[in-house]
This record gives C-alpha cells, structure tokens and sequence, in this order.
C-alpha cells in the first residue's frame, strides 16, 4: 500500500514570506514612481503568483497595468526577490516539529505552491527546509497550477502515493478549491494570506497552529495515520 501524502502550500502556510515578497514588489512600484504598498495591506494580495501580486499591487495604486509593462516588472520582480529570497521570511510556529512528526509516522510530505519551482527550492534551501519534501512542485511544475487538480495529484504520484491516501494543507480559496478539484481533504490553516477568512471557505478543518495540525489531520485519514 503506498505510503501516506500530506500536501502543504508554502507561502502563508509552512513560511511567513510576505515581509520579503512586499518588500520586493515595493522596490518594483518605486521603479514606477509609485508609493509603496503597507504590509499589513497586501498581505491578503499574496498566494496566486508574482505577476497576480504585481497586479493587485497596481491595482492598489489606481495604475494601469499593460501587458508590456507587465511582462518588464515581472522580470524585475522575479530578479530582485530570487536575490532577496529569505531575508526576513521564516517558517511558521511549529512547522518543524509537525514536519519531523508526520515524517516519523511514514508519511510523505509534498510542497505544492503557485510560486515559480526555482523560487520555491531556492526558499526552501535557504531556510533548511527542502530535507524534508518529497516533492516540490511549483506554479510551472505542470502545465497548469493550483486550483487545478493538475498539480496536486502530480505531487501525490511524485511522492509515490495515491488521492485515497492523502491530505492538503493550504491558507486559501485556492488551496481548498484544489484540494476538492483532486478529490482529497483539505486543513485550512487561519494565519496564512486570504482575503477571505478560511472559515467562510468550508475546509474539511481548520486550524491556528501546526500544534493542531495531526490531530486535524488523523480525523481526516486515521488509517494514514496508524491509529
């Protein structure tokens, strides 16, 4: 039988990466002339990719966003955050421990983001943090990204599992529309990046800290589990 999958969307799930990410699309609007946008403001932009983050960043500003231009500020974009990657982003309270335990049941563990893959590795790297997945597709892993099924169930087969056997962890509408296009149980966690409260999205569960995440987890699949 194969062995278990637990799917994890990375950021506002696993990692606190808006510091970093807003930082970057600041320097970007600065290079437009434009002011920049407040933290606490777009923390909700973030989740569906850089050039939908440029666009809610313009939008904030009440600037056009032409397809040109937009192509241009991507580069940029994606130039200046590769290079500033985990300056100030760090894993979630209790990330690591959740990781080691579901990881000691026999558990595979997946990274399943719409950041660009080389993005989500190159973060995962700094942080220390690809030891313990799998599996890390990105936005361009597959030919289409998340709230397609495409790179959920590309995940669970990378990670040698099946749909029956595996559960999705993710902090928005596009995680648990995901998870539900791929037929598998989704755990919405609540400090993540939604403009929508995840309560109001209809999860399987919810929860406020990784502490809570295997017993969330064990009333979806306790045959997975082992118990």
């Amino acid at each position: 039988m194969p062995e278990p999958v637990l799917l994890l969307d990375l950021d506002g799930t696993l990692v606190d990466t808006a510091p970093d990410l807003i930082a970057t699309l600041n320097v970007v609007l600065a290079s437009e002339k434009l002011a920049p946008v407040p933290l606490e403001v777009a923390r909700s932009l973030i989740g569906h990719g850089a050039r939908a983050l440029l666009q809610k960043g313009f939008d904030v500003a009440g600037e056009p966003l032409d397809d040109a231009r937009e192509a241009r500020l991507f580069a940029a974009f994606i130039d200046h955050y590769g290079a500033n990657i985990a300056r100030h982003s760090r894993p979630f309270d209790g990330v690591e421990a959740a990781l080691a335990r579901f990881a000691l049941a026999g558990w595979h563990l997946a990274v399943c983001t719409n950041k660009l893959e080389h993005l989500a590795r190159s973060l995962l790297d700094e942080l220390d943090m690809s030891r313990h997945f799998k599996a890390i597709v990105g936005a361009d892993t597959f030919e289409r990204r998340k709230p397609d099924a495409m790179p959920v169930l590309g995940a669970i087969e990378l990670c040698g599992g099946d749909a029956v056997r595996s559960v999705m962890v993710g902090d928005s509408r596009t995680d648990i529309d995901a998870a539900r296009n791929a037929g598998i149980p989704v755990v919405a966690v609540t400090f993540g990046y939604t403009p929508v409260p995840v309560d109001q999205l209809a999860p399987d569960r919810i929860i406020s800290h990784f502490d809570d995440l295997w017993t969330s987890v064990q009333t979806l699949a306790p045959r997975a589990t082992g118990s």
